[in-house]
């Protein structure tokens, strides 16, 4: 009995997949709070042992395409969270999720699961499937695979969602608040029923405990419809901007609109592209049966204007708790650093940086870990926003992502093109690139104490070049290396020296050609030690 004589809600063994990414790591520290067992499924386990929750919550490897690593992680799980997507538009990505969605479907039967939740998209009422966006398509696909398996389902449809992070905000964002007058595509007139992040995270926590008989998707959303102009607009209102001139114009195709939103907002065009496309058609919900199982509070769902404030208040008060970009983007790398033994082929070439630092291992720390975003790259900036610029127009992240927290980092956190890897606080940075590179990268910074007990900074960008083009590109850029990573060694033991954070570091680039007292660059082979 809880303190009311109620009888005390059941704790469930709950099982989510997808907690790297923006609703999944929500969602887990909000079944934790409900009293339930949590345990993630993840290709990358590493990635959430920074975050709060992650000792209260047991987390296995596995992909939803592998029906082993499934089947193991669904053992003694009552209900399985599907919170996964091959989110992207080249060839094979609907049926990559056509087959982990029978593979989890499959795998949740054998296993004994009670319930799986999945969320999906909102699709347009009297619109043939084959009309749909093949992201709306294939996530009304996988609801139907879910709905047509033995394991009773609750499929939760919702359309834009409202967060501070979240992806369509973002966009919202940033088109508002950059651009004062826009030329915009014609979906702008498109009406959609948008959703706050806190209304879709209640409804997924609230069908872990539906009735055994309910096997069916419902659609959720907030309390406003609205056009995108419409959101625009009353976003400029909620965000203390002036009035904002939309005109919008038919010539924009989904594929130019999505390229249009990458050079504009912090979302890039692969992920832009099945968001814009998703706007073709009018998206609203026809029921709100969802209800009957999940009652909503006083005040709930949220209107839009209220969804939009609290997401604003915490972007101004630093507490994103997570991102779109939490999760991997689509094309980018992956493959961990190469370390001996366990990496052994081709060639790695290294530039390495070396120089004391008047100023204690805690100062310089504060420095690297504040690294990115807002505080910049302590170097050239003009060749950081060239290469940022150059990313983008390749279909790159570019170096608008900018950073989930201002001064503390998270293995799996992005940070503008990088994401990081790998963090020993006080120790260790390793940042893994994930810009459009003919190869694969890394940039690793060091707060050491030397033989002597003096702070050291030490400093490693390497690449791994594919083919040709990978050594060519290498070597087209070493000789601006001095000016870029030597400025940047410089400036960070510099800002450590005056005890300044990365905030209030201002590197000037008349500064950026000295060199530092040591540096190195060489050029490891196969066979070469590159391991620490």
């Amino acid at each position: 009995m809880d303190t009311d004589g109620q009888p005390a809600p059941r704790r469930l063994n709950c099982l989510v997949t997808g907690a790297s990414g923006y609703i999944g790591g929500r969602l887990v520290p909000d079944l934790l709070e409900a009293g339930h067992r949590v345990r993630c499924l993840a290709r990358s386990p590493g990635k959430l042992r920074d975050h709060p929750w992650a000792a209260d919550a047991e987390t296995v490897r596995g992909d939803v395409t592998d029906a082993g690593s499934v089947g193991a992680a669904l053992h003694g799980i009552d209900v399985a969270y599907y919170l996964v997507h091959a989110l992207g538009t080249g060839s094979g990505f609907e049926e990559t999720d056509r087959r982990a969605a029978r593979v989890f479907a499959e795998a949740a039967h054998v296993a004994g699961v009670r319930r799986i939740v999945y969320l999906g998209g909102l699709t347009p009422r009297n619109i043939p499937e084959a009309s749909l966006s093949p992201h709306l398509r294939s996530r009304a696909e996988v609801g139907r695979v879910f709905l047509d398996g033995p394991v009773p389902a609750t499929v939760l449809r919702a359309a834009v969602v409202i967060g501070s992070g979240s992806a369509s905000f973002e966009m919202l964002r940033y088109l508002t608040e950059r651009l004062p007058i826009m030329v915009t595509p014609s979906w702008v007139h498109t009406r959609t029923q948008p959703i706050g992040v806190r209304d879709v995270l209640r409804y997924l926590v609230g069908s872990a405990t539906m009735p055994a008989d309910v096997d069916r998707a419902f659609d959720i959303g907030g309390p406003d419809v609205l056009t995108y102009r419409e959101m625009m607009r009353r976003y400029a209102v909620v965000g203390g901007l002036r009035h904002r001139v939309i005109v919008p114009v038919p010539v924009l195709t989904p594929r130019l609109s999505s390229h249009w939103v990458g050079l504009v907002t912090p979302v890039p065009a692969a992920l832009a592209r099945p968001l814009t496309e998703s706007l073709r058609h009018e998206v609203v919900c026809h029921e709100h049966d969802i209800a009957r199982y999940v009652p909503d509070p006083p005040g709930h769902p949220l209107p839009f204007d209220e969804a939009l404030a609290l997401a604003l208040r915490r972007v101004r008060d630093a507490r994103v708790t997570t991102r779109w970009s939490s999760a991997g983007i689509p094309g980018a790398p992956s493959d961990p650093l190469p370390t001996d033994p366990q990496w052994a082929g081709g060639s790695l070439y290294e530039d390495e940086r070396q120089l004391t630092v008047d100023a204690s291992r805690q100062s310089l720390w504060r420095v690297i870990e504040g690294i990115g975003g807002d505080h910049g790259w302590y170097s050239f900036p003009l060749a950081w926003a060239v290469r940022g610029w150059l990313d983008r127009f390749v279909g790159g992240v570019g170096l608008r992502r900018g950073r989930r927290d201002a001064e503390r980092l998270r293995v799996g956190d992005s940070l503008d093109f990088w994401r990081v890897e790998e963090i020993e606080p006080g120790h260790l940075l390793r940042l893994r690139a994930e810009m459009r590179l003919p190869g694969l990268a890394w940039l690793e910074m060091f707060a050491e104490t030397d033989d002597e007990g003096s702070t050291r900074y030490r400093q490693r960008a390497l690449f791994h070049p594919r083919g040709l083009a990978g050594h060519a590109y290498w070597w087209c850029v070493s000789p601006f290396h001095s000016v870029v990573f030597g400025g940047m060694a410089r400036n960070i033991t510099q800002a450590a020296a005056k005890g300044m954070s990365a905030r209030r570091a201002a590197p000037r680039v008349g500064r950026l050609c000295r060199l530092g007292r040591l540096c190195r660059v060489r050029r490891a082979r196969r066979g070469g030690s590159v391991g620490q």
